[in-house]
C-alpha cells in the first residue's frame, strides 16, 4: 500500500534518473569552425561606426504639445 502512496515520489526519482542518464551517455560532437583569413583581416582593419545626435531637448510644453 505504500506504493501507489509513493507513487509521485517514486515517479520524480525516475524521471530524474533517466534525464541524468541520458545527459551522462550523450556523446557530443566535434565540431571545428575556421574563420578564413580574407574575413578576419577585413574585420580587424574596419573603422567602428559611430552615429552622432545633434538635436535639442524638448521643453515640457513641446512634449506636451505631441
Amino acid at each position: 500500500m505504500k506504493a501507489p502512496k509513493n507513487l509521485e515520489g517514486i515517479f520524480v526519482a525516475a524521471a530524474f534518473l533517466s534525464t541524468f542518464a541520458a545527459y551522462a551517455t550523450a556523446e557530443v560532437p566535434v565540431v571545428e569552425i575556421a574563420a578564413p583569413a580574407a574575413y578576419v583581416s577585413v574585420v580587424d582593419q574596419a573603422p567602428v561606426q559611430t552615429v552622432e545626435v545633434k538635436a535639442k531637448r524638448l521643453t515640457a510644453a513641446e512634449k506636451a504639445a505631441l
